[in-house]
């Protein structure tokens, strides 16, 4: 799998705190150049929740842009979408039994002993993180760090991902690190969170790391 280099999360907590909806960014992203989109949503899956997230599976298939659903498999099923699960999640093996060998796959590590153990999983990628500190979670693991990042990128073949508290100013050491593409939630978002805007910051965010 390859993967774009910019590889946007669209976390629904943090956009409702923008009064943003999934949709409105993710139609932002798409029309902007994204690549892939993850869909983040640890609150309960409401009708409307669903119904948002089936409407941008359907840009995304306008767009030839896979789509990816966090943690729930069972939505992803419904979606047709691929799925990203973590480490308390499901098992791998058994994620993959119910998306289907042909979606899409992701999961997260966040030390050298998990990529190793990630290495015969069934997966298309692998996300190694917080490389920062990063205030997405309420307990994060240990911050990586982009040297233990260029050490362990080695351990794996497949595609990985770093995640976590990057920004446009630290994308570049991150990508010099070795990784295939950064995952980014906060700092996509302008404070005055709009389909303007958000776009404005998307292209901001290509240009950084074309540089």
């Amino acid at each position: 799998m390859t993967l774009p280099r910019l590889y946007p999360i669209l976390d629904s907590a943090l956009l409702s705190g923008r009064q943003c909806t999934l949709e409105t960014a993710a139609a932002a992203m798409l029309e902007t150049g994204a690549g892939i989109l993850q869909i983040r949503h640890k609150a309960p899956w409401t009708r409307d929740t669903f119904e948002q997230a089936r409407r941008i599976m359907l840009l995304c298939g306008q767009a030839t842009v896979p789509l990816i659903v966090n943690d729930r498999a069972d939505i992803a099923l419904l979606l047709n979408a691929g799925l990203h699960i973590g480490q308390d999640d499901l098992p791998p093996q058994d994620a993959r039994r119910i998306i289907g060998a042909g979606a899409c796959l992701g999961y997260s590590t966040h030390n050298a002993a998990q990529l190793a153990a990630a290495i015969e999983d069934p997966v298309d990628y692998l996300a190694i993180g917080p490389i920062f500190t990063t205030q997405s979670k309420i307990k994060p693991d240990p911050v990586v760090g982009p040297a233990h990042l260029q050490t362990w990128r080695s351990i794996t073949a497949k595609p990985l991902v770093a995640i976590g508290g990057i920004t446009r100013e630290n994308a570049r050491s991150v990508l010099d690190a070795g990784a295939d593409s950064i995952a980014v939630i906060g700092d996509l978002l302008p404070a005055d969170c709009s389909g303007t805007s958000i776009r404005e910051r998307f292209r901001e965010w290509q240009r950084r790391i074309a540089e």
